[in-house]
């Protein structure tokens, strides 16, 4: 809902700039001989789309490294939280063997216990 009151005034406010400069205006691109005859209004919006959609693309570029990391690090939290809950699964195991007086196999026991 937030969004949405932020959007919609912006949304506004670009529809009456685009509808108060309505001057034709000759959009030229340099090398060549193509000209766009067009409202000023929409020249300037078009303009600011690709400008903001340039920018978005570059920001999306530059967070895939990060992105990337953070994909490497969540797999190996999850392998880690495997091998945790395998480690607590053979202490219980072992726990449970030795309160019911058998002897505990030494694999069961982690490095630290071993000395």
């Amino acid at each position: 809902m937030l969004r949405w009151l932020l959007f919609l005034p912006l949304v506004i406010l670009l529809a009456l700039f685009a509808l108060s400069n309505t001057e034709e205006v000759e959009i030229r691109l340099w090398p060549f001989e193509l000209a766009w005859l067009t409202p000023l209004g929409i020249a300037v919006l078009l303009l600011s789309a690709i400008a903001f959609m340039t920018g978005a693309a570059i920001a999306w570029a530059a967070a895939l490294g990060a992105r990337r990391r953070l994909a490497r690090m969540e797999r190996a939290a999850k392998l880690l939280e495997a091998e945790l809950a395998s480690y607590k699964a053979r202490e219980g195991a072992a726990r449970h063997e030795a309160d019911l007086g058998r002897p505990v196999p030494a694999t069961a026991l982690v490095a630290s216990e071993r000395r």
